[in-house]
């Protein structure tokens, strides 16, 4: 089990966003551009509304969207830290848990 897994699946996270961060590291939230792979709407359809042309992609969303990416940064001011901007959302995510103080921080922010 990776530091990722150990993060998602601690015992003071709830299930729900054990669930929903297991569904986001493996890429399987119905993101446009996940719903087009699965042929649910078309190739046309599959940029984000604020991505300025980018497809919506789980990693656009979260990491690159100037929209909702963005927040991020809001976010570890209001907790108090700094991170290092990243392109992978697996390593984005164990980061962003350890300077928060670990699995804890999951459980404070829902």
């Amino acid at each position: 089990m990776d530091d990722a897994e150990k993060l998602i699946w601690h015992s003071q996270v709830p299930l729900k966003v054990s669930i929903f961060a297991w569904c986001l590291l493996r890429d399987r939230l119905p993101t446009k551009t996940n719903l087009v792979t699965r042929g649910i709407i078309s190739h046309a359809a599959q940029l984000c509304v604020f991505g300025f042309g980018e497809a919506e992609s789980t990693n656009h969303l979260f990491i690159s969207c100037g929209t909702f990416g963005s927040l991020w940064a809001l976010v570890c001011s209001w907790i108090g830290i700094s991170v290092v901007d990243s392109t992978s959302l697996r390593d984005h995510f164990v980061q962003f848990t350890y300077l928060a103080g670990g699995s804890k921080a999951l459980l404070q922010l829902v």
